[in-house]
């Protein structure tokens, strides 16, 4: 396992899942045009956008494809936010809306939080710390990479391999060497 990869994975889900992020009241707010299904997606998941820092105000007297307006966006030092970061939201709900859905710059920003604020690879571990990494693997819905695409296990020995030895010993006994 490297340590590192998933330790930051592990903290990466955990950010996922439980942060949300501050928002910025715009001055003016920004009309969305929308199509009638999108206004839709965007009214039954206003906790999900609101999760990512983003207020959505819908005006149900106005026409469809213009109901929707953006009020607030989600405060960052570096990264501006904007309607594309919506528009991205929306697509990734079409495709899964069972997960958490995040816009790819907010997720950038909490795989940063989570590697810088992850174990170290080198770094000496005790074997209760070992053993919180291994645990923590198991609660991970995707444990194979951390979210920069680093593997967090690589794969060293056949079993199929081990099991052949195990049983040349139990039926053939040791080798001996002369």
């Amino acid at each position: 396992l490297d340590q590192h990869a998933c330790n930051e994975k592990y903290r990466f889900e955990l950010l996922e899942q439980t942060t949300s992020l501050k928002s910025q009241p715009l001055v003016v707010p920004k009309e969305l045009e929308l199509e009638a299904a999108d206004e839709m997606l965007v009214q039954e998941n206003l906790d999900a956008f609101r999760a990512n820092g983003f207020e959505l105000k819908i005006d149900e007297e106005a026409p469809p494809t213009k109901r929707v307006k953006l009020t607030s966006i989600p405060f960052s030092k570096s990264t501006i936010f904007g309607p594309a970061d919506v528009h991205e939201m929306l697509c990734l709900m079409r495709e899964d809306s069972t997960s958490v859905q995040r816009p790819s710059r907010v997720r950038a920003m909490l795989a940063s939080r989570a590697c810088h604020s992850a174990v170290t690879i080198g770094k000496h571990l005790t074997r209760q710390q070992m053993r919180v990494i291994i645990d923590h693997m198991g609660t991970m819905e995707q444990p194979w990479n951390c979210p920069h695409g680093r593997p967090t296990m690589r794969h060293l020995y056949d079993l199929t391999e081990v099991e052949e030895e195990h049983e040349k010993l139990i039926y053939e006994g040791p080798a001996v060497v002369r």
